[in-house]
């Protein structure tokens, strides 16, 4: 799910990426039910709701066993995808790289040794590991909360306890057992791997904490000031706060400010007595500077000695062209894609998706991230055998304004993986319905489909300043129901063009879309239906 801040929306609206969907070309397949399908009453009502004046839905529920078409409006007109772009992304991903890819970053000495001392640089071959250990349990998997850190604008977001510097400092102690105590040069980030491409967010090489510095504030006593945590703790970044506890039912609003450069960073405003800690973030600016000091820094813990300043500029020019017969004396080995791919998928992790591409871009050679486009559109025409005609693309999250997807282009990813060894281990990296990832907050209590909907949301929301309220472009659902008897259905729920007087509002949008999915798998698993 995404949802942006105020400032955000303003700017989205400003600049006129808040669309309406747009009718498409009908692609091949069983013909689509009238729009009038009779979904039932209960879907009905939800779907004439204040607020879906001018809306349109579209519906997709299919049985891939004989491909028995249950419900079927619109699906063979373009809609405005949002995260459900990620299908098509991290399928194409899975097959490119292969689910047991690992990404391994290797630190390579130059110059010469003599004995414990480095005469020479320090050079981390930056790979487009997207958590570099920062979320690595200690089993091997890669830890994630319902709502991500990197979607602090929302209540309720979280921190892992993995440290994010888990791989930095991991890389340290290797390059300590190595031999080297003492590094006569410098140390260095190369980025070289590919073009940091014009996407936002924007995917780089080099990737700590997402990029991002953690700020979580916790009350204290009224009239006090609260509690500041913050990570990573990285020179020359520097927090300060001035946030205040007021008595509990007060107001809780903080707001961040930064320098130019990002690396002073303040708090200030007011958190309610008894609230639940709130977390906010601030981007890094310069991810190579910051992971070079990162590094040498880990490299002091570790009782290696770096005569480089600590802080300052990612010298990369003093990177060789080739690194020949330089030693690798150090590296550090993710886990598998198969994780990174359940850690995208399961919080919407928008610059995962967005590196996805970057990723099958190095894989098949290039250092532009757009060259994965030629390789999702093989995936879906020779590998899963979908019509790409069904997509218009520009990046792997679903962000841009140009983005369309019929509903049966998503529905045949899902029935494409049913016909795969892994058709399982897809559908669990998928949200669950009221049990994990983006969709964990909504059919919680009193609902039969908990744990039965297997499912990618996608969301687009801006400001209709004309109004004063939300438009809603898109509010989506694509995935799996699990009927009562252990059949598996493949569906696509979703609506563009509703309007909302607010952004707390909007939840209601996100529940009712939930909520037909819940009716939908309710429906498929009574009796009369089996």
């Amino acid at each position: 799910m995404r949802l942006m801040t105020r400032a955000r929306l303003c700017a989205w609206a400003a600049a006129g990426t808040t669309l309406l969907a747009l009718a498409g070309t009908a692609a091949a397949g069983p013909p689509a039910a009238a729009h009038d399908d009779d979904l039932g009453p209960a879907i009905e009502a939800i779907m004439h709701k204040p607020g879906y004046e001018h809306a349109q839905w579209g519906v997709l529920e299919s049985d891939p066993v004989g491909g028995r078409v249950i419900h079927s409006q619109f699906a063979d007109q373009y809609f405005i995808p949002g995260s459900t772009t990620k299908l098509a992304t991290i399928s194409t991903a899975l097959t490119t790289l292969g689910w047991n890819h690992r990404f391994t970053t290797p630190v390579r000495a130059t110059g010469h040794r003599t004995g414990p001392t480095l005469h020479g640089d320090l050079a981390l071959v930056a790979q487009g590991d997207l958590t570099m250990g920062g979320r690595t349990r200690p089993d091997g998997t890669v830890d994630y909360t319902d709502i991500d850190h990197t979607e602090a604008a929302l209540p309720g977001a979280t921190l892992t306890p993995e440290n994010p510097l888990a791989g930095i400092n991991r890389i340290a102690a290797q390059i300590r057992a190595s031999g080297i105590r003492r590094v006569d040069g410098n140390v260095i980030i190369d980025p070289r791997l590919f073009t940091p491409p014009a996407l936002s967010p924007q995917p780089v090489p080099m990737i700590l904490n997402d990029n991002l510095i953690d700020l979580l504030s916790t009350p204290t006593t009224p009239g006090r000031p609260a509690k500041l945590f913050w990570r990573p703790q990285v020179a020359p970044y520097q927090v300060t706060s001035g946030v205040r506890t007021v008595a509990s039912g007060g107001t809780t609003a903080i707001t961040v400010t930064t320098s130019p450069d990002g690396t002073k960073i303040h708090l200030s405003g007011t958190i309610a007595a008894g609230a639940q800690p709130l977390l906010k973030v601030s981007p890094i600016q310069d991810p190579n500077a910051f992971a070079r000091t990162a590094l040498i820094e880990a490299l002091a813990r570790a009782g290696v000695t770096v005569t480089a300043p600590p802080t300052g500029p990612n010298p990369q020019n003093r990177l060789p062209a080739s690194y020949g017969g330089d030693p690798r004396v150090a590296a550090y080995v993710s886990p598998p894609y198969s994780q990174y791919a359940k850690l995208i998928l399961k919080v919407s992790h928008n610059l995962g998706a967005n590196l996805a591409l970057c990723n099958m871009a190095v894989e098949i050679g290039s250092r532009n991230c757009f060259d994965a486009f030629p390789v999702e559109r093989d995936f879906l025409a020779r590998v899963a055998d979908i019509d790409p005609g069904q997509f218009q693309l520009s990046d792997g999250r679903g962000g841009t304004a140009a983005d369309r997807i019929t509903p049966r282009a998503l529905v045949e990813i899902l029935d494409y993986w049913l016909r795969t060894p892994r058709a399982t281990d897809f559908r669990l990296l998928l949200p669950i319905l009221g049990v994990n990832g983006s969709n964990a907050i909504s059919c919680t209590t009193d609902c039969p489909a908990k744990g039965k909907v297997f499912a990618k949301p996608g969301t687009i929301i801006g400001d209709d300043l004309l109004n004063q309220q939300l438009e809603v472009a898109a509010q989506n659902e694509a995935g799996y129901l699990k009927t009562d008897d252990g059949r598996l259905l493949t569906f696509f729920v979703g609506v563009n063009g509703a309007s909302s007087p607010s952004l707390d509002a909007f939840l209601s949008i996100f529940n009712d879309v939930n909520q037909i999915t819940a009716l939908l798998q309710e429906q498929a698993s009574a009796p009369w239906r089996r």
